[in-house]
């Protein structure tokens, strides 16, 4: 799977890979296998989230700014999806 999903593989091929179960969390479960159902790839990448230079976002005013000021295009929000297309 290295050249499938290169961005989870270390140099030295290894991995930390995380489990999750329907019990321990059914909503992020479920966006994995729907991810998995579209794409054929049961993996999805966590990573912190922040822009260089700034702290880790810890609040939804922190997520939205640090969104607004990224390249990325969609922020998932607890219940809520907001575009980049929105809100520019």
């Amino acid at each position: 799977m290295r050249k499938v999903i290169p961005a989870v593989t270390h140099v030295d091929g290894s991995g930390r890979l995380q489990i999750i179960s329907a019990d321990q969390n059914l909503r992020y479960y479920n966006l994995i296998k729907k991810f998995g159902q579209k794409t054929g790839v049961w993996v999805l990448l966590n990573t912190s989230f922040n822009l260089k230079g700034e702290p880790i976002v810890n609040s939804p005013e922190n997520a939205f700014n640090t969104f607004s000021k990224s390249g990325l295009d969609v922020l998932a929000l607890e219940k809520f999806i907001v575009l980049k297309e929105d809100i520019e």
